[in-house]
């Protein structure tokens, strides 16, 4: 069973244990290089993989400890059952990367040239230098966070800025 918390944390029991499970940036980046992207990825959860799963848990885990738990409860579980808990929190984890703001999309834009295509790995790189860079977070704190906590500061930064320089 996967619940959604707030800000983009999910919950995934098994077995009696719990583990939260956050789409940060860094499980953002080990995830799309795992299958070397999002569409191999898709396509070994949509099959079941549970070494695919596994990895999904242990780098979305908010807690080790809880993510060894809730793995080693589903060692010796029915693969059937493992796939069916394991691929609903893993689509909740990747949905949550790949469409960060799903409210953005329900919004009307003015009409602009077509942006030029960024490659997840550079744009988790720009999220990175931001991080650290433009809104001096340490280095952990960054990998932690959610792509819309990066961009929501960077935001709030900015308008910051302006407010103080003019603009």
């Amino acid at each position: 069973m996967i619940k959604p918390h707030a800000y983009d944390t999910f919950t995934l029991s098994y077995g009696g244990n719990t583990v939260a499970l956050r789409p940060s940036l860094r499980a953002a980046t080990h995830l799309e290089q795992l299958h070397t992207g999002f569409p191999n990825l898709l396509k070994k959860v949509a099959e079941g993989d549970t070494a695919t799963l596994r990895e999904i848990i242990t780098s979305a885990a908010t807690d080790r400890t809880a993510a060894h738990n809730i793995l080693s409860a589903m060692a010796g579980a029915k693969l059937k059952n493992v796939q069916k808990a394991a691929i609903k929190a893993a689509y909740a984890v990747i949905q949550a990367i790949l469409t960060p703001n799903p409210d953005i999309a329900e919004k009307p834009t003015e009409a602009t040239a077509p942006a030029k295509p960024v490659e997840w790995a550079d744009l988790f790189n720009d999220l990175y230098r931001i991080a650290t860079g433009w809104l001096g977070w340490p280095p952990e704190t960054a990998w932690a966070a959610t792509i819309p906590e990066i961009t929501e500061a960077f935001e709030g930064h900015t308008a910051k800025l302006k407010a103080i320089h003019g603009g």
